[in-house]
């Protein structure tokens, strides 16, 4: 009984930090990022103001929740990786494995784009993001055989780089052109470097 209700709490919390950030992205959409508050959040999401507290630090982590849940998707996918594999086929594989993995694009996701693209404080608490996942990769990276750390962490940070630079382009190309082809070409071109 015990294993079930631990699960159910889960899912809870899981659904309530999932409103919250739907909430966040739709009324920073509709008002801006600048103009949403912590409060307007808790409230479409009809939750109180500490129960926002409890799962979120401010409205621009609830509102790139969905990047810190990517990102840990593909960290576990670059640990799925075999061992065998150089650390940058891992990491290419990894990225190209979760596009797959996520298919087409949620439209909300590429509003959150655009929205972190426009916005100098998303863009900060994504860095910050981005920073937690270096370290996280530098330590699998180190794992997997790279003993010199600096170019364990030149691996990674040239990796993210790559990826966010990947999704910046690809908002610019013609529709229907797909994330994955955009990934591959800048992990193509940063490779050659870690390969």
């Amino acid at each position: 009984m015990k294993a079930v209700s631990t699960g159910l709490r889960e899912r809870k919390k899981s659904a309530t930090r999932q409103a919250l950030h739907e909430a966040a992205v739709a009324l920073a959409v509709e008002h801006g990022p600048e103009r949403v508050t912590v409060e307007a959040i808790a409230d479409a999401a009809d939750v109180s103001r500490r129960t926002f507290s409890n799962y979120f630090a401010s409205k621009e982590e609830a509102l790139l929740h969905g990047d810190r849940l990517r990102m840990q998707l593909l960290l576990d996918a670059v640990r799925a990786r075999p061992a065998t594999e150089t650390p940058w086929i891992a990491l290419t594989a990894a990225a190209l494995e979760l596009d797959r993995r996520l298919g087409a694009r949620d439209p909300k996701w590429v509003t959150q784009v655009r929205l972190v693209r426009r916005h100098p404080t998303l863009a900060a608490q994504q860095a910050s993001t981005y920073s937690a996942l270096e370290d996280d990769l530098t330590a699998e990276l180190t794992a997997r055989g790279v003993t010199d750390p600096m170019r364990a962490r030149l691996t990674a940070a040239a990796f993210l780089a790559a990826i966010r630079v990947a999704v910046q382009a690809w908002l610019d190309r013609p529709a229907g052109t797909p994330l994955g082809d955009v990934v591959r070409e800048a992990l193509d071109a940063t490779g050659a470097a870690f390969a």
